[in-house]
């Protein structure tokens, strides 16, 4: 435990002596929070956006042969028709103000097409209208009551996450790299200090800086912006730890054998920017084709902002947002293993 706490120690001071990290961590993070917070809160940047249920349902196991191009609103520019195989989910899409309206055109023999609507949504109000005006079909109203999330609420994991991302990335991965091609990991190995101890002092360094950023970003945007919070904040930090270990280990298994500063920075690019365009950070892949969707599953950064989006926005328990947690651990242990199996501590 000595040898991993003064290990632990070097690595810390390290992070706040790099001004690089320091600006990232404290001022990039919380600007952009910030600038979107700023860019998003304007009213007039709506657009209608009507979800449709395409596929079949428990409670609607038949499909209505009013097809896709023949349903309401399929003709008007104005509308973004969005299809959706689970119910429940465009459910909570409608209750969140995501979806200005829900249409069901599933039904079965005995019962009538459905649709969903926020009863505090204007835009959803105007669209019934429509709805009911411009076609000849008899739609049965369902009600909902939201409260509406603002894009900054829906957003502030993805970003929270990405910072955690960046860092458990670059901070492990590249610097282990550095080591190696200085020659330090050949002096440790001289040492009594085993692969194991070295890889866990450099994981715990990293969650233990991360974690604390992390609070201190979320504690200061949150008194100026106020986030959306509906579930529990032990809840959240056990996501973040778990999540953010995940993270960690790919980092390590990318640094166990690479020897070059330049190749480590083309793999983490390589890791990170999946990452970033197919996690949901910055935009709902809903309307994405299903072997997308089926792809971003297989990252870890994914489970973690949909859990952490389930807590902040939904409320979730525990049960609720379990599965990811399995998967963000199973992710842990599978890629900490394999980094421990192909760590070496030279380039030769």
């Amino acid at each position: 435990m000595k040898e991993i706490f003064a290990l632990w120690m070097a690595r810390n001071r390290e992070y706040y002596r790099d001004k690089g990290s320091l600006f990232w961590s404290f001022v990039a993070t919380p600007f952009i929070v910030i600038v979107l917070a700023l860019a998003f809160s304007s009213e007039s940047q709506h657009i209608f956006r009507v979800g449709q249920i395409a596929q079949e349902t428990a409670s609607a196991p038949k499909i209505d042969p009013l097809q896709t191009e023949k349903a309401p609103f399929s003709a008007d520019p104005t509308v973004e028709i969005i299809n959706y195989n689970d119910l429940q989910h465009a459910i909570l899409r409608v209750q969140f103000h995501q979806l200005d309206l829900l249409l069901d055109t599933t039904n079965t023999d005995t019962q009538k097409p459905r649709y969903w609507i926020n009863s505090e949504s204007a835009k959803g109000h105007l669209l019934e209208k429509l709805l009911i005006q411009n076609t000849d079909t008899q739609w049965q109203r369902e009600e909902i009551i939201g409260k509406k999330v603002r894009y900054i609420d829906w957003v502030i994991p993805g970003i929270l996450s990405m910072n955690m991302m960046f860092s458990g990335l670059w901070g492990i991965g590249y610097v282990i790299v550095r080591y190696r091609k200085n020659g330090v990991l050949k002096r440790l190995q001289a040492t009594p200090l085993s692969a194991w101890k070295f890889l866990l002092s450099q994981a715990l360094s990293r969650l233990s800086i991360m974690l604390i950023v992390t609070i201190l970003v979320y504690v200061v945007c949150n008194l100026f912006i106020g986030f959306m919070m509906e579930g529990s904040h032990l809840l959240l930090l056990l996501i973040a730890v778990v999540g953010n270990l995940s993270i960690i280990s790919i980092s390590l298994l990318m640094a166990a054998r690479t020897a070059s500063e330049e190749l480590a920075n083309g793999l983490l690019n390589l890791i990170s920017f999946p990452m970033l365009l197919l996690s949901e950070l910055w935009f709902s892949l809903d309307d994405a084709p299903e072997w997308l969707q089926s792809l971003s599953q297989l990252l870890p950064l994914t489970h973690l902002v949909k859990a952490a989006r389930e807590v902040m926005l939904e409320g979730a328990g525990i049960n609720d947002v379990l599965p990811h947690l399995l998967i963000l651990a199973l992710m842990t242990v599978v890629f900490v293993t394999l980094a421990g199996a192909l760590f070496r501590w030279h380039s030769d």
